[in-house]
Formats: C-alpha cells, sequence, structure tokens
C-alpha cells in the first residue's frame, strides 16, 4: 500500500511525496507555505487520481516522458519523475491512481 509523506524543505515550505508500496516515489507536490495547504494537496491527489483526464502527459526537452496532475480547476497538484518510455509513464500513472485513495499520510515534517 502506498503513502503520503510530508516534509518541512530547507526553504521552510511543506512538501509531500507520494510512494509506492515498494518505497519508490511516484509523485512530488509542490512547496507550499502552511502544512493545511499541503495537506489539501494531498486530498486533491486522492480525489483528482481517480480520473485519467485529470492526467496530463508530458515529454521533457530531452525527450523523457512525466506527467501532471491536476485539480478540476487546472492548477497542478503533483509532477511525476522522468520515464525512459511512454509506457513507463503509463505505468507510474495506474500506480498513482492504486496508491493514491487509500495512502496513509506519515507527517515527517
Amino acid at each position: 500500500m502506498g503513502k503520503f509523506e510530508v516534509k518541512t524543505r530547507k526553504n521552510g515550505e511543506f512538501q509531500f511525496n507520494l510512494k509506492a508500496g515498494n518505497g519508490q516515489v511516484i509523485l512530488s507536490s509542490e512547496g507550499y507555505t502552511t502544512k493545511a495547504n499541503c495537506l489539501n494537496g494531498i486530498d486533491s491527489v486522492k480525489k483528482n487520481a481517480q480520473s485519467d483526464s485529470q492526467f496530463e502527459r508530458k515529454t521533457s526537452a530531452d525527450g523523457k516522458h512525466y506527467f501532471n496532475l491536476k485539480a478540476t480547476n487546472g492548477q497542478i497538484i503533483g509532477t511525476s519523475e522522468q520515464y525512459e518510455s511512454a509506457s513507463g509513464m503509463e505505468g507510474g500513472i495506474e500506480s498513482v491512481k492504486k496508491n493514491a485513495s487509500d495512502a496513509e499520510v506519515d507527517d515527517l515534517s
């Protein structure tokens, strides 16, 4: 089962990472100024990760594949790592869908 880890960045902002059951980071958030906003971001991931249309598939300048998970208002909630192949990216999306909804929150901040 996956889990969300909430951490404090060096600049004092809060960030979460969604980790798969194997411990690999599958989605990372932006920095949030408050822990409450960070936790709201986690709730948004849980809601939006179930809809394939909320995943924006992208290709970086160096040809790597990644995705953004967006809220219904279009704001990016989280970004994946970069994958060598489109199929790897699709596997990452499936992992977010599978792990996000019932993932526990581990507050390390």
